[in-house]
Order: structure tokens, then sequence, then C-alpha cells
């Protein structure tokens, strides 16, 4: 969807070694094969993710399907799936977190829980992290391990889902620890965290009562909500609290 260009796009997914995994890659690659070749949104984007491609070929990872140039209309670059081992990932976590933002995706394959753990607390600060489980509840107990690193690394933690969507709503957080934004605390869409991106903390120290803003007042009649508008004071209609 949206030849990956989003803020949100999978393109680090960790798995346990196995023969389910490796059903999954095979399920995965044929998948990324099949589907048409979308469009980038700029050369600048084309570019970028054939450079970062490159850089996490050149840490070790290896080559599922793709990495070809074009293929599409105007700026594109192959639907790319990428696979490294966990223990690879472990000795370069930092270049083989390299964003490689459009239709591309790195598989990390771990040897067992333990290796998938350490993988995670080497995690940089994302906006989501996506745990798909057994819905019977057959491996609760590695959920119970790997869902406490996870909710550290990232903004929304989300069970068997995808996290591209957000819902304008007082729960929903669209941000992360850096450098998935630059500060964990805001959010570009959860109410009100989102109205404070664009508010300014104000610090009145010692001053005279009269030479308060009208809403710091101890005269302010029944809490009445002010806001500064061009350098004044200007009262609304609706009560503060």
């Amino acid at each position: 969807m949206g030849t990956g260009q989003f803020c949100t796009n999978p393109g680090l997914v960790l798995l346990l070694a196995g023969s389910e995994t490796d059903a999954f890659v095979a399920g995965v690659a044929d998948r990324f094969c099949a589907a048409p070749v979308g469009t980038l949104l700029s050369q600048g984007v084309e570019s970028s993710l054939r450079a970062n491609i490159g850089t996490l070929l050149a840490a070790g990872a290896e080559v599922v399907v793709g990495n070809t140039p074009g293929g599409g209309a105007g700026y594109s670059h192959a639907n790319t799936l990428l696979r490294v081992s966990g223990s690879l990932f472990l000795r370069r976590p930092d270049a083989l977190q390299t964003e490689a933002f459009g239709n591309s995706s790195l598989l990390v394959v771990a040897d067992d829980l333990d290796q998938l753990c350490a993988a995670i607390d080497c995690l940089e600060g994302n906006l989501t992290g996506c745990v798909y489980s057994d819905t019977g509840g057959s491996d609760d107990e590695a959920y119970g391990r790997i869902a406490p690193r996870l909710r550290l690394r990232v903004g929304r933690l989300l069970n068997d889902k995808m996290p591209t969507g957000v819902a304008v709503s007082p729960a929903m957080h669209h941000g992360g620890p850096y450098p998935a934004t630059g500060h964990p605390g805001f959010t570009a869409v959860g109410i009100p965290a989102a109205l404070r991106r664009f508010s300014m903390l104000l610090c009145y120290d010692s001053v005279r009562p009269h030479r308060l803003p009208p809403c710091l007042q101890d005269t302010n009649p029944n809490g009445r909500m002010w806001r500064l508008i061009d350098g004044a004071w200007t009262q609304r209609d609706v009560p503060c609290g």
C-alpha cells in the first residue's frame, strides 16, 4: 500500500527460525514478486531507497527478491525483500536499522527467543511495534518476555494488526522514542496532545497580581478560559473546567 511510503511502513520484521518462518518468507517473497511496482514520490525517494538498500546489503543482508531499479511508472524500484540472521543483526544493529523508505522490508530471523529479545533490546525508537501471536494463547509466555521490551521502544504497541491507520482520538498516540520523533510526548493525532505541539509554555514568577494575565488573576470569574492572540488576552465563552 502506498509503495511502502508510510511512516509506519513495516520495514523491519523479526521472526523466530523454523519451518513456519521458512514458509512465511517464501509466501511473502511470492507476494512481493506478484505485486505491481508502484510509483515513488520523487527522485529523491528513489535514490535514497536504492542507497539505503545498499547500506543494508553492505552490512550483511541478503536479497530474497527484488533490488532492481525501475519496473513501474515514473520513479520506481522493484519490491525488495531482504533477510539477515539474528546473530548478524546483533553484531551490526545500527547499520541494519537503516531505514529504506519505500517498497522494501528486512527480515531478521532469530535462532531462539533469547536472541529475539536481544535484538529488540538493540532497537532504536520507533513509532509503532506489532506482535503477531497465536490467538489461542499458546505463546503468551513468549509475549510476556517480548512486549515489555518492545513497549519501551515504540510509541504505539499493536497486537495482530498492521499500524498504517491512526484514529484521531484521545487514546491514540502517533509519536515514539527518539529518533522516531523529537520528543516521545508529542503526537500528530492524539487529543489534546496533538494540539499542545503548537502551544508555548509560559511562566510568571513573582509578577504582581494586577499584572498577571486575566486567566491567572484571583478575580478571574468562574475560571473562564483565556487565549493569547496577537499579544492580547482574549476571553473565550467556554469555561476552563
